[in-house]
C-alpha cells in the first residue's frame, strides 16, 4: 500500500510541484490549501505523514499541529517554513512537529526527510515493548513513549523523545553528530546544519523546566552525552 500524505500549503506552485513529485515517488497525496481544511481532513482520514506549511490563512501550520497533538494525534509532521530564525524553528517543535524544512528546499532533501519519518514510525510499530530506561531520577518508557522526572511527566514530541531515548540508552557515551543524525533522521544533514543543535536546545529546555538540569552535556567538536544529574 502506498504511504498516504496530507499536504497543506496555500502556495499553488509549491503544492502542485510537490504533488507531482510525491506521486512519482509512489505516495498517495491529499492536498489542501489552508489550516482549517487540513484539520478537517486529518480528523476524517488516516495519514502516514503530514506536510504542513507554517504560513497559511485561517489556522496556520503551527495551530494545526498544536490542535492535532492536543487531540492525541501522533501522526509524523514535517513543517515547511520560510522563517529561518532559531526562535521560529523552536516554535514548530513546541507545537509538536517532528521535523522542519526551511524554504526554499531541495526536493531530494524533502523526500529523504519523509523516508526517515516513515522508517521511524514503522520501526516503532514493529518493535517489541522494551523495559523502562532509568538514568538517576529520569525514567523513559520506550513502549509508551513517555518520560518522567521524579514522577512528573515531561511532554515531548516524537523527535525529542527519540533523541532522548537514544542518549539515555547510551548513557555516559559521547555520541558524535553523524551517529545521531543517522540514528534519528536516517541521514547526515551536513556540517553546517543546526538541526541537531536546535532539538538538543529545546529538549534541554523541557528537561530544565522539569528540574532535570545539566543532564545533557555538549562535548565540543564531537557531539553529546547524558549523565545522571
Amino acid at each position: 500500500m502506498p504511504h498516504r500524505v496530507l499536504l497543506a500549503d496555500d502556495d499553488r506552485a509549491i503544492r502542485e510541484s510537490l504533488v507531482r513529485a510525491l506521486d512519482l515517488e509512489g505516495y498517495h497525496v491529499t492536498e489542501v490549501t489552508d489550516g482549517v481544511s487540513a484539520l478537517a481532513t486529518a480528523r476524517k482520514d488516516d495519514f502516514d505523514v503530514l506536510i504542513l506549511d507554517v504560513m497559511m490563512p485561517g489556522v496556520d501550520g503551527l495551530g494545526v499541529c498544536r490542535v492535532l497533538r492536543a487531540e492525541g494525534d501522533q501522526t509524523p509532521i514535517l513543517m515547511l517554513t520560510a522563517r529561518v530564525e532559531t526562535a521560529d524553528r523552536v516554535a514548530g517543535l513546541d507545537a509538536g512537529a517532528d521535523d522542519y524544512l526551511p524554504k526554499p528546499f531541495e526536493l531530494d532533501e524533502l523526500l529523504a526527510r519523509l523516508r526517515a519519518l516513515l522508517r521511524r514510525t514503522t520501526a516503532d510499530a514493529g518493535t517489541a515493548p522494551p523495559r523502562t530506561l532509568r538514568l538517576g531520577e529520569l525514567a523513559v518508557d520506550p513502549a509508551a513513549r513517555r518520560v518522567w522526572w521524579r514522577g512528573t511527566e515531561i511532554s515531548l514530541s516524537k523527535t525529542e523523545f527519540d533523541l532522548l531515548e537514544l542518549l539515555v540508552r547510551n548513557a555516559g557515551i559521547v555520541l558524535d553528530r553523524t551517529t545521531i543524525y543517522q540514528r534519528i533522521w536516517g541521514y547526515e544533514f551536513g556540517s553546517e546544519s543546526k538541526n541537531l543543535a536546535v532539538y538538543i536546545g529545546y529538549l534541554r529546555r523541557k528537561l530544565d523546566q522539569a528540574g532535570a538540569t545539566e543532564l545533557i552535556h555538549t562535548v565540543r567538536g564531537v557531539g553529546y552525552a547524558v549523565r545522571p544529574a
